[in-house]
């Protein structure tokens, strides 16, 4: 397909790539609202809570460690043709995870299809990028991201679905068709696409990378397994998995192709605007974690209406992140992403009203909430830091806000996990003085765990232990919740601090433009294709707008 029938078939070609970008973006939530199915032991694996922890994490932490490796790949040996063994990969792995036998088969299997997951990623957006001219791409950009907030948003509608009606396994199997149908349509209408100059397989720093988050999110679960971080394994570990992270980061200054290039980071537009989309994915996905167990554990609802109340999250986001672009244009990237986080924290914040009887409506409007800050920030944040980035290195740019995503979703699992299961323990541990030092013992793993040893106990003692149950589970609850929408408006704070303002990017436009007619001596002259990629965000949604 040569380039001018690719420019005429580029909306399509959007429409192949979100379909392609569905099937990862739907696996990050649609476990969600199987967890509490996947921990009984005998409907599900009777995985503890920490095992499920990991069954998120795992797939997140190899899919961030390895995005910037197969951007690289992808632009060494084709976009298209990366993106196509990645989406094979994907469905072949969730074959093999629907059919798991045991917890620890779970995991390993997810962390297989975060490897396909990492193939994937990174070549829509360098596809888009190549494809779409810059007065479209803020556009372009903005309906993927809106497709990345709704596919997150109706990820357990879909598991609700099919809990519904089949096992446990089928949230994972239904990525197989998704994949066939993608590889398909990506083999028919999708150009290829390579970068003439892509740089070596940074072999060293992507084993620092992912040893060090895995040590380090291993040391928080632990933390949260063992009650206390006050331990030398879960401060060794931890403390492990920080080295080896500043390691990387020291190995990735000194190499000429780093896997993460740190001195993008110099930017303040492009750092704060992916501090903006790591916090927020943080909360999201810690709430989203133990908000499964909220509805189905203490709350009794079905997996497909726990789904269903998800609706007014994916409406949020489908109101605001379409007129995301032209909010930047009128008011700046600045004040958008930083309402968006302001948002996001309000809705955090409003998970205190909730209690063991609360109206439903009340979390629908907490959802709706949430969702709307997400449609501000994603959108503005996305396109902020792909224009920054040279249009050639489209894939590390991409690769940058996915891995703000995974890595911060990984976290959010991880550290609002064990301070949940810490503040659980804390506060059903005096209730259960009367039972076995064994049973209670596993009690005090989850509330499916509670729940479990209360129906063997059956009768008032069994109805009582529920109730205790309910109550230190919202108790927890409020807790990580408070300390998550704290953790965003700091976020907020570092977008108002150190993003620069519509003056600041108006009186970098013409310096830009300056320097690419005269540059100084020792800097490379920029292409005319690089020139647009490089300018500010408010006039690709200003150009954007004027194409509307």
């Amino acid at each position: 397909m040569n380039t001018n029938s690719a420019s005429r078939r580029r909306w399509v070609i959007l429409g192949v790539l979100i379909i392609s970008l569905m099937a990862i973006v739907l696996d990050n939530t649609v476990l969600n609202v199987a967890l509490k199915t996947i921990a009984e032991p005998h409907i599900g694996l009777g995985a503890s809570q920490s095992q499920l922890e990991w069954g998120i994490n795992s797939y997140t932490l190899v899919f961030a460690g390895l995005l910037f490796t197969f951007g690289v790949i992808g632009d060494r040996i084709g976009r298209k043709r990366m993106l196509m063994i990645g989406m094979a990969a994907f469905g072949l792995f969730s074959l093999l995870t629907a059919y798991s036998r045991n917890p620890d088969q779970l995991i390993f299997a997810r962390a297989a299809m975060g490897l396909g997951a990492a193939a994937v990623m990174p070549q829509t957006l360098s596809i888009i990028s190549n494809v779409f001219d810059p007065r479209e791409r803020a556009r372009a950009i903005g309906i993927w991201a809106t497709a990345v907030g709704i596919g997150i948003a109706i990820g357990p509608i879909v598991g609700g679905l099919l809990l519904g009606h089949f096992w446990w396994g089928s949230v994972f199997l239904i990525n197989v068709p998704l994949t066939a149908v993608g590889v398909a349509a990506i083999a028919l209408l999708v150009p290829e696409s390579r970068n003439p100059d892509p740089g070596r397989v940074d072999y060293l720093g992507v084993l620092l990378s992912i040893a060090g988050l895995v040590l380090l999110v291993f040391g928080i679960i632990r933390g949260g397994d063992k009650g206390s971080w006050l331990h030398w394994d879960v401060l060794g570990t931890a403390a492990a998995g920080l080295a080896l992270l500043a390691v990387f980061g020291w190995h990735e200054t000194r190499i000429s192709h780093p896997s993460l290039d740190v001195k993008l980071f110099r930017d303040p537009r492009l750092s704060s605007a992916v501090a903006a989309l790591g916090l927020v994915f943080f909360g999201m996905m810690g709430a989203l974690f133990f908000l499964s167990f909220y509805l189905q554990g203490v709350r009794g609802y079905t997996p497909l209406s726990a789904g269903l109340l998800t609706l007014p999250f994916a409406a949020g986001q489908l109101l605001v992140s379409p007129r995301s672009a032209r909010l930047v244009s009128r008011f700046g990237a600045k004040a958008v992403a930083a309402a968006g986080l302001l948002t996001v924290a309000l809705a955090l914040a409003g998970y205190q009203l909730l209690g063991t009887a609360t109206p439903i409506w009340v979390l629908g409007v907490t959802f709706f909430i949430q969702g709307t800050g997400m449609g501000l920030v994603m959108p503005s944040a996305t396109e902020s830091v792909m224009s920054v980035v040279p249009r050639e290195r489209a894939g590390s740019g991409s690769a940058l806000t996915n891995t703000a995503r995974q890595v911060a979703g990984a976290l959010g699992v991880a550290v609002l996990g064990s301070i949940l299961a810490q503040a659980y323990r804390g506060q059903l541990s005096p209730h259960l003085a009367a039972l076995p030092h064994a049973a209670a013992s596993t009690a005090t793993g989850s509330i499916t765990a509670t729940q479990t040893i209360a129906s063997r106990l059956g009768g008032a003692a069994g109805a009582r232990l529920d109730g205790f149950a309910d109550v230190a589970f919202v108790h927890a609850m409020h807790l990580t919740t408070a300390i998550s929408a704290a953790v965003t408006v700091a976020g907020a704070l570092v977008v108002l601090a150190w993003m620069p303002g519509r003056r600041a990017r108006h009186a970098e436009a013409p310096a830009s433009a300056q320097a690419g007619a005269s540059p100084q001596a020792g800097e490379p002259a920029q292409t005319p294709a690089e020139l647009p990629a490089a300018r500010s965000l408010s006039a690709s949604v200003v150009a954007a707008d004027r194409e509307g």
